[in-house]
């Protein structure tokens, strides 16, 4: 049966339109659709997806999946009996990644078509707050109404003005997937997610990488023990890492680039990553228009519904700041609509979002960190399991890592879970799962009660309980 085109107002072209077709916007445009709006989205770039789909999370990801796969050839006794390592060239890696981009576009164009959300290729700007003008690539020009907007267009790497970063050998996170050369060396500046990512998809490619991080640690955020266990192994793995360390000036050469820092040090490598920070892409949107004003960050305010204070102008994703994640915004773009069709004020923020970092081995958290905890005054215990003990770790030749668990020591209350190691991303939401539970059903004893496969990762979660629950009992 031929689904029906939804009527809209005369007023208006649409009863909504959305900027950009990342996670978030795309949250949004289905959910409106699907409560039987009309709606169209816009897309500057020649395919839908957003950064996250071209230029970010699917792509890295891609990268690290292929390297590390890489690694775990090199590594196990089954291939390596020659005694050579076998190696691939970054670009080599990327077609990989190519590959999952196209999917991933195709996939979500179709859903689009099937919701019968019109899509519009170019760059948007406001007009006036019910009023869109649409730029094509050819230069030809929409001017397209509706009754509410939502704004998801992202964010785009932080580019300093005395970088050069048109030089062949100066990369930011986005023209990195542009790499067509083959170096031994690169400088990363900036730890942060995306810097730890890259240091170990460079690295366990055979790269020597400098990763330069501003502040005292990496990944501050992060529970002590597991940002110190990240720290461990880049540096077994031959990563240098220099703290407390700013740049003075870039220096592009022909055959290599230069990082003067404010130590008085000078490094020298094949070629440079900058990464660090992110703006928001608001900067094209004429907001002057409809009186709203990005900070310096790009970034737009907006309540707990995610409206900015403009009241049928709405903002979801990067361009609202923390957390920047892929996996928030598409949540927060379906809150935004709910809010959007409704028009109530309830309380829709995105919380308790789990921390993915896919560094070699992973990393991710959800809840508390010790630190936090403590601070808190609040009494807790920590239950560990580590990967090397489970037989399916051992089977699998994944034996780095380990899960940490928190949990109040009165009534087993899980507080945090912190792991590292292989899958990590995916360990953590059996533990999230249990913390969102109500009515006392979060609580250590379901994983000591619970049966798990054997052998699974999983089990990690019953050894680390058990360990906890020893730690009370043996006072």
């Amino acid at each position: 049966m031929t689904k029906k085109k939804p009527v809209t107002s005369t007023q208006y072209d649409f009863d909504a339109i959305v900027i950009g077709t990342g996670p978030g916007g795309e949250g949004v445009a289905m959910q409106l659709a699907k409560a039987g709006k009309n709606v169209a989205i816009i897309e500057r770039y020649k395919s839908v997806g957003g950064g996250c789909t071209h230029w970010g999370t699917i792509p890295s990801k891609a990268l690290r999946h292929s390297v590390n796969r890489l690694i775990e050839y090199n590594t196990t006794p089954l291939f390596s009996d020659n005694h050579t390592n076998h190696s691939l060239t970054f670009s080599e890696v990327m077609r990989q990644a190519s590959g999952v981009i196209k999917n991933q576009v195709r996939l979500r164009s179709s859903f689009y078509d099937r919701n019968r959300v019109t899509l519009y290729h170019g760059e948007a700007s406001f007009v006036d707050k019910n009023t869109l003008k649409v730029v094509r690539a050819d230069g030809s020009e929409d001017t397209l109404t509706a009754k509410q907007f939502a704004i998801a267009t992202g964010s785009r790497p932080y580019c300093p003005e005395d970088i050069d970063f048109n030089h062949p050998r100066i990369y930011n996170s986005d023209t990195i997937l542009s790499l067509d050369h083959d170096p031994k060396s690169i400088i990363i500046y900036g730890a942060g997610v995306i810097g730890s990512e890259y240091a170990s998809i460079f690295r366990g490619m055979g790269v020597k990488v400098d990763l330069v991080n501003m502040r005292d640690r990496l990944l501050s955020f992060l529970d002590a023990e597991i940002s110190d266990a990240l720290s461990y192994h880049l540096w077994n793995n031959g990563v240098v890492i220099r703290h407390t360390e700013a740049y003075t000036s870039v220096e592009g050469r022909d055959d290599c680039v230069v990082l003067n820092l404010e130590s008085g040090k000078k490094m020298r490598a094949d070629c440079l990553l900058f990464a660090n920070g992110r703006t928001g892409n608001t900067d094209m949107l004429s907001l002057e228009n409809v009186g709203l004003q990005a900070d310096s960050r790009g970034q737009v305010k907006v309540n707990r519904n995610y409206q900015t204070d403009v009241a049928n102008i709405f903002a979801v994703g990067d361009v609202i700041g923390y957390p920047s994640l892929a996996s928030a915004a598409y949540n927060q773009g379906r809150f935004a609509a709910e809010a959007m069709l409704d028009g109530q004020t309830d309380d829709r923020m995105v919380e308790d979002i789990p921390t993915g970092i896919y560094t070699i081995p992973e990393i991710s958290s959800v809840g508390k960190t010790e630190q936090e905890l403590t601070a808190q005054k609040i009494p807790y215990e920590v239950g560990r399991a580590q990967f090397k003990h489970l037989a399916r770790a051992q089977i699998a030749s994944t034996k780095v890592g380990s899960l940490k668990i928190l949990f109040h020591r009165e009534t087993k209350e899980i507080l945090g879970i912190h792991c590292f190691g292989e899958r990590a991303s995916e360990i953590v939401h059996i533990g999230q799962a249990i913390m969102q539970q109500k009515n006392g059903g979060n609580t250590l004893d379901y994983f000591v009660n619970t049966t798990f496969n054997y052998p699974t990762m999983a089990e990690a979660y019953r050894v680390a309980a058990l360990n906890g629950l020893n730690r009370i009992f043996n006072e």
